[in-house]
């Protein structure tokens, strides 16, 4: 019987080591090996031609997002399933947009999660419900606005908060103080909110925020 091998991508120390142990657990899927970070884990896909890749989506160096889009461009024939410990939409749909194959949350079963290896392993899509909800509200709440089309409008309460954050100079720990998150999560919502204004630096960043009068210069 071929193995599903699978390379775990995430920079928690202890979630990957209970990851790999469930894993090894099952009889048809083979842990191949590790990475932190995103750069690490385009490298060991070179390396190692895993099948899946289970991509946490906030790591330092190189997130999750940029190392899903690197690795479904170069090595197509391997899966990306994201694992997050988030589910709205705002989330899943980057993850939808880089190329991911599937989404999986970190609260979901184990068996939820050996379920979405096997699936995207064959060559289909696996969004958790949870996920799958998330998008069908999203859906259905830019049905009912219609002609919306500024992307700042589209900026959720928080992503707008941590924008203004960044443009008055504020450091991402800092944010995090201040809105009582890690800052793991603003990076996350930095790198949301800059996606969907398609604004690449700081200071195209800053240069957009003083336009909308979000900051005064």
């Amino acid at each position: 019987m071929k193995r599903i091998k699978v390379l775990i991508a995430d920079d928690h120390t202890l979630v990957r080591d209970g990851i790999r142990s469930l894993l090894e657990l099952i009889a048809d899927i083979e842990v191949v090996g590790e990475a932190t970070n995103g750069k690490e884990a385009l490298e060991k896909v070179e390396q190692l031609a895993p099948d899946v890749v289970l991509m946490d989506l906030a790591m330092p160096i190189m997130g999750g997002l940029e190392a899903t889009r690197r690795i479904r461009k170069q090595f197509p024939q391997t899966k990306v399933l994201a694992l997050t410990q988030y589910d709205d939409s705002e989330y899943v749909i980057p993850v939808i947009e880089a190329g991911a194959n599937g989404f999986v949350t970190k609260m979901a079963a184990f068996s939820e999660l050996t379920s979405a290896i096997q699936a995207v392993h064959k060559g289909e899509s696996y969004l958790s419900p949870s996920a799958a909800a998330a998008l069908v509200q999203e859906y259905q709440q830019k049905t009912e606005v219609e002609g919306e089309k500024d992307p700042y409008q589209q900026l959720t309460d928080r992503q707008r908060e941590v924008l203004k954050l960044v443009a008055e100079g504020h450091t991402v720990r800092e944010i995090a103080e201040m809105l009582v998150v890690s800052p793991k999560t603003v990076e996350w919502y930095k790198t949301s909110f800059m996606n969907k204004l398609n604004i690449h630096n700081k200071t195209d960043l800053i240069k957009f925020a003083i336009r909308r009068a979000i900051i005064t210069p």
